[in-house]
């Protein structure tokens, strides 16, 4: 069962530093008999064009052991392969500015309720795809099932990310960050040069999405490692921990670690 939070979740009772690295405890998980705990590791604002294998040198190779897991942010990886789309890039067109009127609000993100984000959708889908989408997740919100847009559009278009005017990050305000590309081959990259056992994830409060894994995690179910940061460690808010490293520590006491104070599932989501 997933627990959300609001707010940073860089709590200082949880700090820890390793070897100039900074990185917060995130609590234990037990998923398929197994213990994990968690550790979501800070990093700089990692900005468009950076070389996502020398942040990961930099940052989480000092803490990494054989036999741990690290999950990547997708937004982070998009960041460094430039895959984002400027708010000046995007010409707003009467669909998308009917349509966003009528769209789900979500009070965990950005989402079809904002024309740029909406329009790109368009862009990229077509707006026949659109309208159908729209047509479809109209009629099953009458019958109480959502998320069926995002359903017929395909995760390309539900991982868009950004054109958020409330975000900590100025970027982000005018700023749409896609969907990784080539997520398997950047997991196959980290992989072979780092020696470093990955998963590439689109994770938030509501859901988390494999979008791919390095090699010798093939044999591990998307559901499970899904599991293993269920609760979005990395957090929603300015945290700048988009790597999360979890470490099965079996039988060991694990760390102190301070949590949250929960809050109600969101249910708002399209």
């Amino acid at each position: 069962m997933a627990i959300w939070y609001e707010g940073n979740r860089n709590k200082k009772e949880n700090e820890r530093e390793k070897d100039g690295v900074i990185y917060y405890v995130r609590g234990l998980r037990e998923v398929d008999g197994h213990r994990y705990e968690r550790y979501g590791v800070k990093t700089h604002f990692i900005e468009r064009g950076e070389d996502y294998e020398e942040v990961l040198r930099r940052y989480v190779s000092p803490l990494y052991q054989p036999g741990d897991i690290v999950t990547l942010g997708e937004k982070v990886i998009s960041m460094c392969q430039n895959n984002t789309v400027e708010m000046s890039e995007v010409k707003l067109g009467f669909w998308a500015k009917f349509l966003s009127k009528f769209a789900t609000h979500n009070n965990h993100g950005i989402g079809m309720d904002e024309p740029y984000k909406l329009q790109l959708a368009i862009n990229m889908k077509g707006l026949p795809l659109i309208l159908w989408a729209v047509f479809c997740g109209a009629v099953g919100r009458v019958f109480g099932k959502r998320g069926i847009f995002y359903e017929i559009v395909g995760q390309d278009v539900a991982g868009i990310d950004g054109f958020y005017s409330h975000s900590s990050f100025e970027t982000y305000h005018t700023l749409a960050v896609l969907n990784p590309k080539e997520p398997r081959k950047v997991c196959e990259n980290v992989y072979e040069h780092l020696g470093i056992s990955c998963v590439l994830v689109d994770a938030n409060d509501i859901a988390v999405e494999i979008l791919g894994k390095s090699p010798d995690l093939d044999s591990w179910s998307d559901d499970t490692l899904a599991e293993l940061i269920r609760d979005n460690p990395a957090g929603q808010d300015d945290e700048l921990t988009p790597f999360i490293l979890v470490r099965d520590i079996g039988d060991a006491p694990a760390e102190p670690f301070v949590p949250m104070e929960a809050i109600a599932a969101p249910t708002d989501h399209e």
